[in-house]
């Protein structure tokens, strides 16, 4: 079996593609000066894109691990996950309040998707 890697970097890849599953590193914002929505918007964007090039879509999210950097964001970032999450594809999912790599981010998504 293969191993596909994608976006290789010296401490990571951004996506591992093995056995018809593809696992994402977990994703921050590009602008980690917006609030938690507009951070969440851009999370969800790259996963998006990723996911697409891996050759699949968030229908076929399995899990997602949710970190926020201050659960009393956790409204808002659900706000926009709920519209963003297909209705009836809903994944296996975990949030969690964790100290980010730098106190900018509010909002670090990774996710398991089947190719």
């Amino acid at each position: 079996m293969t191993i596909q890697r994608l976006h290789v970097g010296k401490r990571m890849s951004e996506a591992v593609i093995h056995n018809g599953t593809v696992y994402l590193a977990g994703q921050v914002a590009e602008d980690p000066k917006q609030d938690v929505v507009g951070q969440t918007r851009q999370v969800l964007a790259a996963i998006d894109r990723l996911l697409v090039e891996a050759g699949t879509d968030k229908t076929r999210i399995l899990q997602a691990q949710i970190f926020l950097a201050d659960m009393a964001d956790f409204a808002a970032m659900n706000s926009v996950w709920d519209a963003w999450v297909p209705e009836g594809h809903t994944p296996a999912r975990a949030t969690v309040e964790a100290k980010l790599a730098t106190p900018d981010y509010k909002v670090e998504i990774k996710v398991i998707a089947a190719c």
